[in-house]
């Protein structure tokens, strides 16, 4: 561990690894008081619309992947889909308030392309919030269905069946067969749309 006169221990968040207090004051002194964040979880996929505010941070809308059950949503809820899902209830709330921008906050997740992270982003955007981000990290309208995740399962149940159910075990018991998934996608996007008065 460092030692010395001149060593100055981390702040408590940053020691914990939740937040990067450099990031945050680029973002205060850039001007822009709206931010998108987007967290994940080992089983769950966050993203909330932040205003800055001198005495804290005001949470202006917060989704949380399990939302997506209440849409009748039977895939995972930290996959890609999920977490584009996610982005797009998040983007239509924040719509509704009159919020038409704002800045992407990964905090310390690594920006990887085409990762949740991004899906998440590319939610917000389709739903109409500008969120800056390239063209390029953004996740494929293939990947977002879950359409290798439809093949791989088509795959696997005719070369071994029993890894098959093993491997998709949560899926099957949820009543969602995964070759089923890109539809069924498209059948909960709707859902969010139409019931949040967007067509």
């Amino acid at each position: 561990m460092a030692r010395g006169p001149r060593y100055k221990v981390p702040r408590k968040r940053r020691r914990e690894g939740k937040t990067n207090y450099y990031k945050r004051y680029r973002m205060i002194i850039s001007g822009q008081k709206i931010r998108a964040v987007v967290r994940k979880t080992n089983k769950h996929i966050i993203v909330q619309i932040i205003k800055f505010a001198p005495n804290g941070d005001e949470t202006l809308v917060a989704v949380h992947s399990k939302t997506l059950r209440k849409m009748g949503w039977l895939g995972d809820l930290k996959n890609t889909s999920a977490a584009y899902l996610t982005g797009l209830i998040a983007g239509l709330k924040a719509k509704k308030m009159g919020i038409q921008y704002a800045v992407p906050d990964i905090g310390l997740h690594p920006s990887v392309r085409g990762s949740r992270i991004y899906a998440a982003i590319k939610g917000l955007r389709d739903a109409g919030v500008e969120v800056p981000a390239s063209e390029e990290v953004l996740p494929s309208e293939d990947r977002v269905k879950g359409e290798h995740i439809a093949k791989y399962a088509d795959t696997l149940s005719k070369e071994d069946p029993e890894r098959f159910r093993k491997v998709f075990s949560k899926l099957l018991e949820r009543g969602l067969d995964p070759e089923n998934l890109p539809k069924h996608f498209e059948e909960v996007k709707h859902k969010i749309l139409s019931s949040l008065g967007e067509q």
